[in-house]
Order: C-alpha cells, then structure tokens, then sequence
C-alpha cells in the first residue's frame, strides 16, 4: 500500500492530539473526521482475543483508531507462531508476536522488526495446583511438567531446574501443547509451564484450586518482553505515519483501560463473547499494569535494547539461537509516542 497524504496524516495527528486532551473524560468518544481518510491496518493476533489485548480492543471501541484514520481489521491465527510470518511475507501489516519468536525469525532472516512491546514483562509462569504438594521448584523431583512444546519453554525449565540445583532427569516433561490447564486439572500433570499469570493463573484462583504460581523471570530466566508489535522492514519504511498513528492509538488504548478497567473488560468480552465475564473482568485487572514500562520516563511500547541482547544472549547459551542478531535492527523505537518529536 503507499504512503498515504500528507493532508490524510496531518489531519490523523491533529484527530490524535485533540483525543489525547480529551481522553480523560472516560467517554466513549466515537466522532470521526470525515476529512480523515480510514486507511485499512490488517492486524494479526497471536491468539484469540484475550486479557493480554485488552489496549487494542479498547481502542477500537473508543474509536481511537477511526479518529486518527485507521481501519483496523483484527483477526486471529489458528498456530500462535504464524502471525510473524504473515507479516514478512506481506500478508498482514502488523502482528502480534513475542520477543523469543522475533529473534528466531531475524535468525531466519526473515525481515520482521519488532516496534512496540504490548505486555512489557513476562506472563509465562510454572504453576501448579494445592493438591500436587508442588510449593517450590525443589518439589518439581519426582514430578511430570507440562508444556506446550515450544523449544524455549522447554529451556526455561532447563534454566529454572538448574537455578534450583534440581536435575534435569529427575523431571519428566510432558507436550501437552494449548491443553495446559486441563492437563493439570486432570492431574495428568503435577505442574506446567507456558500458562500465563494473568490467565491461567487467575482462572486457578476463581475454581479455589490454591495454586502456586511463578512468573519464569523470578524464577533465573532473564526479562523480556511477552509480547510486541511486530511489522516488515519494508512496512516500518514504507508506512510509518501509518504504524505510528496505530502504536499512538493502542498506547491511548492502554491508558484509557487503566482508568476504567471494567469498561475496557465489557469491551473484551463483546469482541469475544466466548471469554467467561468473571475471568477476564479479574485477568483484565491484572493485565492492566503489565501493559505499561517500569519507568514513568518511559514512552508506551518502550523496547529496551539492553534487555534485549541480555534475552537473546540466554538463547544462544541455550542452543536456541547460532548467534545473536543484530538488536539495533530488531527492534525499533521510532515509532512509539512521543519519538523524534
């Protein structure tokens, strides 16, 4: 697609900077420019619509993206691991990857950037429920764990076995693939990895299963970023005002969930009428400050490149990588609200 106007992306900036005064006021603000051309965003999932969304759904339906310009069109994968392939091959104008899967893809050569971080810590946890006796890693001798047979998840259990100075073969892993909870519900398991804490973790808590839950940073696997937008390198040339207009967009998203948190779940769960309301209100709740860097200095989306090369210097330690990329090309921090300005 070319580069839009520079009247169409003038009068989306100016529709961005009146909405950003106004947004505040908590009011579903759904006034459209009509000099405002919609220029079409086709978004790839990384699942379903969920918690870790919640930014994107909210923007949509405050209008966020319609009054800047964007028609953005979400839709959602059948494999999480193919949304970074769509986009390198053209097929989608953004994704919504992880950080371990954007440095496999540049390993692959794949020309994919990574231009904003959407959950800005880890939720991939272990967990288990209070009837498996599981209350530390240490308990983990003797036990099944289940993951969803990912390759980096399996060295996260590698990294937090050692950590524990628990051998490695005194504990099964289990491919479980997306059935995680009801593996363990089911016992077939004593514990996972690869549930998210804002997820599984809270679904655990609600069925009063007692659960034990660590996120895998607190754990010995270094921080990253859970998940990140993700676009060409030809998109992040080609359109930027556009990428930049839906970055500032989703950022205004995210800030207007965290002022009302249950209208932002209403939200969610009218996209997605298959979520359960009492779930997500709760996962919606504390998803919220995960959305947003550590440091208030910081610009929403904020990619921080030292982490970065500490994350990917754990994966070619682990064999999951032959080397580590070049991080300055990436990621890119051009795009995020407030750059270059």
């Amino acid at each position: 697609m070319s580069a839009p106007p520079r009247r169409a992306v003038a009068a989306a900036l100016v529709a961005l900077l009146l909405g950003l005064v106004g947004a505040g006021c908590g009011e579903k603000d759904e006034s459209v420019s009509g000099s405002v051309e919609q220029r079409k965003i086709d978004l790839a999932l990384d699942w379903f619509p969920n918690p870790d969304h919640v930014a994107i759904y909210e923007a949509k339906d405050r209008g966020f993206y319609k009054q800047v310009g964007l028609d953005v069109k979400a839709r959602t994968p059948a494999d999480p691991s193919a949304p970074i392939k769509e986009v390198a091959a053209g097929r989608a104008d953004v994704a919504i990857s992880y950080e371990p899967e954007v440095l496999l893809a540049r390993e692959r050569g794949l020309p994919v950037v990574a231009i904003a971080a959407m959950i800005q810590k880890p939720l991939t946890s272990l967990m288990a429920t209070g009837s498996s006796g599981v209350r530390s890693v240490k308990d983990l001798r003797g036990k099944r764990v289940g993951t969803a047979g990912i390759p980096y998840q399996s060295a996260y259990l590698q990294t937090i076995l050692d950590r524990a100075n628990v051998p490695q073969s005194s504990v099964k892993e289990t491919n479980v693939g997306a059935s995680l909870l009801p593996a363990m519900l089911s016992g077939k398991v004593d514990a996972t990895l690869g549930g998210f804490w804002n997820v599984e973790g809270v679904e655990l808590q609600q069925r009063k299963k007692h659960p034990w839950v660590r996120p895998v940073n607190q754990l010995g696997v270094p921080n990253y970023d859970e998940l990140v937008l993700v676009a060409s390198e030809s998109a992040v040339k080609d359109r930027r005002d556009d990428l930049r207009l839906f970055i500032s967009a989703t950022a205004r998203g995210a800030n207007q969930a965290r002022r009302t948190p249950g209208q932002a779940a209403q939200a969610l769960i009218d996209a997605n009428p298959d979520l359960k309301e009492r779930t997500t209100r709760a996962s919606v709740r504390v998803t919220i400050p995960a959305l947003f860097p550590e440091k208030q200095n910081q610009p929403w989306g904020y990619l921080d490149p030292v982490q970065w090369r500490n994350f990917g210097g754990w994966m070619v330690d682990n064999k999951l990588l032959d080397g580590l990329p070049d991080i300055n090309s990436a990621i890119t921090g051009d795009l995020l609200p407030g750059a270059g300005l």
